[in-house]
């Protein structure tokens, strides 16, 4: 009972940050994701660590908030036309791997360390897994909007995640019978999947009434965060698995680390991305 007290309690106190975050500004917005980059990279770092890898923490960090930072720079100069800032992307992006990728490479001849190519590995897996959807998550609020800052379309689509945990959650300790995948997550149920799956359905169409805009295109929204939101969290709970781990930390109190409480988002960022990329316009 206590342990569902502080989880829920320390539950409010993040959707109250995030939504405050959200709704502040494009500043408040861009810097709530850069925390949680911070926070989600160092911890995949360490779990990386409980495997016996020795990824580059500091210079993956590094090349994660540079990446960030210069999507944050084009996102925050989007509303003048996705094409007109095509061209500015593509010319950060190969500036960005001309010239970071090749210094952590030069940085691992120094470490004189056994495995190099493991630990290259998990340094740049650090930076996909946490760093690249992060990035692509700043554009979600513009690109639902023709370029014009949304903050409710990313509200809403965190909602539709926290509301296909909830509804799985509930679901799956009720009816919960035969097992989603016992090997990487024994508690997960298909019967809380289904119940995952419709709650956010509900919750898409939800936000589509409220926004009174297309509730096809927030119904298809919400398939696309669901499926891809259960699979992040069975790729977080695999990455556990083998560190050999419960928690990816303790820095929620009740809900573990960074990655607990955003392993759905990470994985589902870049499907919602290109959705909205290909159907934006018509929500």
């Amino acid at each position: 009972m206590k342990n569902l007290m502080v989880r829920t309690l320390s539950g409010l106190v993040l959707v109250a940050v995030f939504v405050g975050a959200v709704l502040g500004s494009q500043w408040s917005f861009g810097a709530l994701l850069l925390l949680i980059l911070v926070g989600g990279q160092t911890e995949f770092y360490k779990l990386a660590r409980e495997t016996g890898l020795s990824p580059q923490r500091w210079m993956g960090l590094a090349v994660g908030v540079l990446l960030f930072a210069l999507n944050f720079i084009v996102f925050r100069q989007f509303s003048r036309s996705v094409t007109d800032e095509a061209g500015g992307a593509v010319l950060y992006l190969l500036l960005y791997i001309g010239l970071l990728l090749p210094t952590l490479f030069v940085c691992e001849l120094f470490r004189r360390s056994a495995t190099p190519l493991a630990n290259l590995g998990a340094t740049l897996l650090g930076v996909l897994y946490v760093a690249v959807p992060l990035s692509l998550l700043l554009y979600v609020p513009v690109l639902a909007g023709d370029g014009v800052w949304r903050p409710e379309t990313v509200l809403c689509y965190i909602f539709i995640i926290w509301a296909n945990d909830v509804f799985a959650y509930l679901v799956g300790m009720t009816f919960g019978r035969h097992r989603l995948c016992e090997r990487l997550s024994p508690k997960k149920s298909w019967e809380g999947f289904f119940g995952g799956l419709a709650g956010a359905v509900a919750t898409g169409l939800a936000a589509a009434y409220a926004l009174d805009t297309n509730y096809w295109v927030w119904g298809g929204l919400a398939l696309v965060a669901s499926l891809s939101g259960v699979a992040g969290d069975l790729v977080e709970s695999m990455f556990k698995r083998e560190a050999g781990v419960k928690d990816s930390g303790q820095v929620i109190p009740g809900h573990g680390g960074v990655l607990d409480r955003f392993d759905a988002l990470l994985l589902s960022a870049p499907y919602v991305f290109l959705y909205l990329l290909l159907v934006g316009r018509f929500v």
